[in-house]
């Protein structure tokens, strides 16, 4: 789904591998959400060459205020992207927009916006169906649902959840920060790492009437102080994996698909073996699983690397193979492409994105030619090019 492959996309990729029946894409447009601090301007274009890793020089695709995060539609039709700097009072009716995507070109055409129920966003998904875009509030620690209508517009809100509680750390944990949201593979659950709090709020999800409900229980518990920030479920959809901003760890869950519950199973530092402490300036950004099901990635910023785990089949618990230079600063996301064959890591404080070439025995990172500039990036989504 959003910053990483849609469900629909990659079942289309495998599809198309295994049968022959269609051609695969020998390229994707790659949908970049920025900070629009000079010389961003909005959400910004290239296309990835699937065989050599090859990444084209980014344009500009539309023009809009800090689209930092974007997500796809399941049917690879329409983009959403949220406007981070939006607030309720000063800009009514804004906080997500939805964007027509010209499949031969790869053009962007702004649809409408949409408020999302509090301030701060920083991170929205659309649910398996292509029937609700959810919302993270970061600024207002809750969540939202905002309905689809079948031609890619924004319709109402249809429910807001307020996260409460606090933290052990007083600077940033007084209070509820909503960092992600993610549905989970059955699309009934809606899950939010809250960094502000000591949990992963769960919530019973309604794609049909946009509607987000508290779960029984409500919440999955992570150690104080951790910070959720992102989470990924195993392709398998057995477990699921944190990431933990402050204390650069990763979560391991077992997931009750049942009962939409989380059981703890590991906590895993992020840094490289030998690092007892989190140095100064360094934390957690992105998490994703790699669609085979046998390596998880996960970023971290100040040092700038992609940490590599092994998957144990079985219990889901991981193994540190490889720490790998993101070759620029601050990597605030990353994301592999629908095959699984690349990994592009955002560095958003030098400009630029890195592709990496990933060994699918390994699962580890090699760079595939120089980083390509690309403004304050900070999310990406792809969609098959002609």
């Amino acid at each position: 789904m959003h910053l990483r492959p849609t469900l629909s996309l990659m079942l289309a990729a495998l599809l198309t591998t295994a049968t022959g029946a269609l051609a695969a894409p020998k390229e994707y447009f790659v949908f970049f959400g920025t900070y629009t601090k000079a010389p961003s301007k909005g959400i910004y274009r290239a296309r990835l060459d699937v065989a050599t890793g090859k990444l084209s020089p980014a344009e500009l695709a539309a023009e809009t205020k800090d689209p930092s995060f974007v997500a796809l539609h399941p049917n690879g039709k329409f983009l959403y992207a949220i406007d981070e700097s939006s607030d309720p009072v000063k800009t009514p009716g804004r906080g997500v927009s939805a964007y027509a995507i010209d499949a031969a070109t790869g053009a962007l055409t702004l649809l409408n916006t949409q408020s999302v129920g509090g301030g701060g966003p920083a991170h929205l998904t659309v649910d398996h169906a292509g029937k609700c875009v959810l919302v993270a509030n970061y600024g207002a620690g809750s969540v939202c649902a905002i309905a689809l209508q079948t031609d890619g517009r924004l319709g109402a809100v249809g429910s807001v959840v307020q996260h409460t509680g606090s933290s052990v750390n007083p600077a940033r944990q007084k209070g509820p920060h909503a960092h992600a949201i993610e549905v989970s593979p059955d699309n009934r659950f809606g899950f939010s790492p809250d960094l502000g709090l000591v949990k992963v709020q769960i919530d019973r999800l309604d794609a049909d009437s946009a509607k987000l409900t508290p779960n029984d229980p409500a919440f999955a518990p992570v150690p104080p102080g951790s910070g959720p920030r992102h989470l990924a479920f195993h392709p398998g959809g057995k477990f699921a994996y944190v990431i933990n901003e402050m204390l650069c760890t990763m979560s391991v869950f077992r997931y009750d698909a049942a009962r939409g519950t989380f059981t703890d199973l590991q906590n895993i530092s992020t840094l490289p073996p030998g690092v007892a402490a989190v140095p100064k300036g360094t934390s957690t950004a992105e998490v994703h699983a790699h669609p085979n099901g046998k390596f998880l990635y996960g970023a971290n910023r100040g040092d700038n690397t992609i940490v590599v785990y092994a998957i144990d089949a079985a219990s889901g618990k991981l193994t540190y193979v490889e720490t790998q230079s993101t070759l620029g600063k601050t990597p605030r996301h990353f994301a592999l492409d629908p095959t699984g064959a690349w990994l592009l890591a955002e560095n958003q404080d030098s400009g630029t994105v890195a592709v990496f070439r990933v060994d699918a025995k390994t699962g580890r990172l090699t760079p595939a030619g120089a980083p390509v500039a690309v403004p304050f990036p900070v999310s990406a989504v792809f969609v098959p090019a002609p």
